[in-house]
């Protein structure tokens, strides 16, 4: 059990090992008016930036809190035990050729693993890691020059790797940054247990991530459920693919289900916003920082120009925001104000009759802001103000101040272009309480994020993700009828069927069900590529030529009633993450499924609002309601066979690699469904 990160994160005393990176270390804490103690350690130098030096661990004047390691990898592992030993509270392993290395370095695992052992329960980051800057105390573990400012109060940004670090640290949005940390190779503590520290920071706002990998899905569960309890919002920029994707290669859900969309309903179900670019999280961050998650998903928008209102318009379409129409008591006060030749309607071009009159843009500013939007957004870019005068622009900031202080209404400044809003100017609206935002795509998005979040909030938190190691042992395919066995005693309605041996039984069979009948050849992986599988027989003569036709790769024959016509072919899939586990996929099933590549994914353990919500966004689900006038399907029958196979996969969860139920027919409302071919792959 790893001890607390507060110590470390922030320190009261601070030693450093190393030349010149830990020189650095302690160069950037006095620029920064950290007022704790500092000891630099170094063999032969007598101080450092006029910070007497000891020579070793043991000759410390006390247990430092937080250590700058900045040494070789050989003896990195030995002051990390010495630290341990004393009771430190914890270490920035900067060196790097630890396992990132492994394939120029052949002992690079052996030496991280040495590192942890050595580390004990002392935290450790990294190794290959710049470490953190804490600029609510001026405490930095930072090698490296940095653009940040002292704060009172502001976000944290979290990353794996240092580089994007500094350039975050480089900013010049107007966001106030509490805590700027890395966490390198992850090797003992990683970015969850991080962000689940500086989280309960009562000075931080809000937490924004960007993560590679997911290091321990416990930990985001964590982050999430401190989100919730404290009321601040977590944002994530999540890119690349789980090192330890596994594929499946026996059925369709595979490729509906990749990694990255299995990234996105983790997050979606923990609540944490996900955001595609780095300025898409900085800005989402400066709007969750000033304005919390947002009630609802309408925003307004105001400009000068039309051109500008149908940027705004465009940019919103595919995006989960709504410009609400104006309402009736916003018409009149809007209209004395801007005249007859304006058109009334969000987003809104205001021309330029009032452009310049400070007076006239906050009364027209503050009858926006008065119509109960969520946010409401000005789009205004500056001009350059070495060559230009942008005393106007400044009029109009001033206006949307004055109506943000009037309306008590949430507010942003957009501009088109990210270079067209000064950082000073950023700073002054950060400064207000009104939201500089650098680009429309940027806005719309942290708008998009925080809406989201909001919802999240409003509805109960879903239980526990459904976390269970595979058991030992092969996994083996179950033959169709097995596997329709298994889900059938988890309410999943089947055909009815029986299995033969031979193909005179099998006709005897069929004429036991009635006709139509299905025909389908035992033992064969893929039966239609096989030839093993023949549909809509009406003859005991049919059968018997179709059970003869597939003799050769059929171990036996499985003979079933013939479902009726659907109204829609589904897909109920499920595979094994190798971070979240068990995930069950939804989506448009039968020959659609390559050609439409229409579907949801639902983490486990499933609620009936995420069976309805995942149901609700397919694109199949017009065929489901009827479309063009063509019968309903049933939508509650369909819900309750995904409950039966969710209900399946929580009782097998050790057991399950795959599954893959495809087509599950939806025939008409009222008459329910039947799922006429599954497979299962489990442990047995």
């Amino acid at each position: 059990m790893i001890r607390s990160l507060d110590r470390l994160t922030r320190p009261k005393t601070i030693a450093v090992f190393g030349g010149k990176e830990a020189g650095r270390v302690v160069e950037q804490c006095r620029k920064m008016g950290y007022e704790g103690e500092i000891w630099p350690v170094h063999p032969t130098k007598a101080d450092v930036h006029g910070y007497p030096c000891y020579r070793s661990v043991a000759d410390l004047p006390g247990s430092p809190d937080a250590s700058f390691v900045g040494v070789n990898r050989q003896l990195t592992i030995e002051i990390v035990r010495e630290l341990a030993e004393r009771g430190a509270g914890g270490a920035v392993c900067y060196a790097s050729g630890f396992r990132e290395a492994v394939s120029e370095l052949a002992d690079g695992d052996d030496l991280q693993a040495a590192l942890v052992e050595a580390a004990g329960d002392m935290p450790i980051l990294g190794p290959n890691c710049y470490g953190f800057i804490n600029m609510l105390d001026g405490a930095l573990m930072w090698p490296d020059q940095h653009g940040m400012l002292r704060t009172e109060s502001g976000v944290a940004v979290l990353t794996q790797s240092s580089n994007i670090a500094c350039n975050i640290s480089m900013q010049q949005r107007g966001l106030p940054l509490a805590y700027l940390m890395t966490a390198g190779n992850q090797a003992q503590t990683g970015l969850a247990d991080l962000a689940c520290t500086v989280i309960q920071d009562p000075r931080v706002t809000a937490v924004g991530l960007h993560v590679e990998g997911f290091d321990s899905l416990e930990a985001l569960e964590r982050l999430a459920n401190l989100s919730r309890q404290l009321k601040k919002p977590v944002a994530m920029l999540k890119v690349g693919k789980s090192e330890a994707a596994q594929l499946a290669t026996v059925s369709h859900t595979a490729s509906l289900a990749g990694n990255d969309k299995v990234s996105s309903a983790l997050l979606a179900r923990l609540g944490i916003a996900r955001v595609k670019t780095l300025p898409e999280l900085l800005e989402t961050l400066k709007l969750l920082h000033l304005c919390g998650p947002l009630d609802t998903n309408e925003i307004s928008s105001m400009s000068c120009s039309g051109g500008e209102a149908s940027l705004m318009a465009d940019a919103g379409v595919g995006r989960n925001i709504s410009y609400r129409a104006l309402r009736p008591e916003q018409l009149k006060p809007l209209r004395e104000t801007l005249g007859q030749m304006v058109t009334l309607a969000n987003p809104l071009d205001y021309h330029t009759f009032v452009w310049g009159n400070g007076e006239k843009q906050t009364t027209a500013f503050s009858a926006m802001m008065q119509g109960g939007y969520a946010l409401n957004l000005v789009v205004l870019d500056f001009p350059r103000r070495d060559r230009c005068d942008a005393a106007d622009w400044q009029t109009t900031v001033d206006a949307i101040v004055a109506a943000h202080r009037a309306t008590g209404a949430n507010a942003g400044v957009v501009t088109s272009m990210a270079e067209n809003l000064p950082e000073d100017v950023a700073i002054s609206l950060m400064r207000e309480g009104v939201v500089p935002f650098y680009g429309i795509e940027e806005a719309l998005a942290a708008a998009e994020a925080a809406a989201f979040i909001g919802v999240a909030w409003r509805m109960q938190a879903d239980e526990p993700l459904l976390q269970m190691s595979p058991t030992a042992g092969e996994a083996v395919t179950l033959n169709e009828d097995e596997a329709k066995r298994e889900l059938a005693a988890y309410g999943l309605p089947v055909p009815a069927g029986l299995v033969e041996m031979s193909a005179e039984a099998a006709a005897d069979a069929a004429e036991r069900l009635g006709f139509p009948v299905a025909l389908k050849g035992r033992g064969v992986a893929h039966k239609t590529e096989a030839g093993a599988v023949k549909l809509n027989l009406k003859s005991r003569e049919d059968v018997l030529a179709a059970a003869h036709a597939m003799a050769g790769v059929a171990q036996g024959y499985l003979v079933e009633k013939m479902a009726g016509r659907p109204v829609a072919e589904i897909i109920i899939g499920a595979l094994r993450d190798p971070v979240a586990g068990l995930v069950l996929t939804v989506g448009a099933g039968g020959i659609l499924v390559e050609l439409l590549e229409d579907s949801a994914l639902i983490t486990l353990p499933a609620s009936p609002e995420a069976i309805s919500e995942a149901i609700g966004g397919l694109k199949i689900k017009k065929l489901l309601d009827g479309y063009r006038g063509g019968p309903k399907g049933d939508i509650v029958a369909l819900e309750r066979a995904i409950a039966s196979v969710a209900a399946y996969l929580a009782a097998n969860a050790a057991a399950v690699d795959e599954l893959d139920i495809n087509p599950l027919m939806v025939l008409s409302e009222g008459e329910g469904v039947v799922a006429v071919d599954a497979l299962i792959r489990r442990r047995m």
